[in-house]
């Protein structure tokens, strides 16, 4: 392939960058607005239906979603986290993405995997706060235990978003392929 062409590949269009910029402030304002509950937003399906419409690009909003969430709520000790515990959820639809399924399988299998994100945010948050804050195993063990009711919340409102990848991810794919050009 010519250097000119790949470097024309590399390059992102004006829709790419705008679709991207869309969805990291979709993300942010999300969670935002729904931040008075505890854990409920839908950073899950944006996440979800990202990855399997533009794959590795993905970590394109994702990453600017958390460089917004750290200026506006501050780049304290809590946003560590941020910059690795959406990559398991990410890696989960890039390999979904790859396996054909049919829609009957595709919406649930989509929503307990939005769902169990969720419900294992604290053991994904643990790390950190060993590392970090120094938590033996005994104390981090307690830590996820007593965040436990929180990543239940959590779950089920991944849960519920995760009902609506299908559909979102259907549009951006429609977007992505110019269909509501003008």
């Amino acid at each position: 392939m010519p250097l000119s062409t790949q470097r024309a590949k590399a390059r992102f269009s004006a829709r790419d960058i705008t679709v991207f910029a869309t969805l990291s402030a979709m993300m942010l304002l999300s969670r935002m607005g729904l931040q008075w509950i505890p854990n409920i937003h839908p950073l899950a399906l944006f996440i979800a239906a990202a990855t399997l419409t533009y794959r590795v690009r993905a970590l394109i909003p994702l990453y600017s979603y958390i460089l917004l969430e750290g200026v506006f709520s501050g780049f304290s000790l809590w946003w560590v986290a941020y910059l690795y515990i959406w990559l398991p959820l990410w890696g989960a639809f890039m390999l979904l993405g790859r396996v054909e399924l049919s829609i009957k399988v595709k919406a649930p299998l989509y929503m307990l995997v939005c769902g169990l994100h969720g419900l294992f945010f604290g053991v994904l948050y643990a790390p950190m706060q060993m590392l970090l804050f120094g938590f033996s195993v005994q104390t981090t063990v307690a830590w996820v235990i007593a965040g436990l009711p929180f990543d239940i919340i959590h779950a089920a409102g991944n849960l519920a978003a995760g009902s609506l990848v299908i559909p979102l991810a259907l549009l951006l794919k429609r977007l992505e392929s110019g269909q509501f050009q003008g």
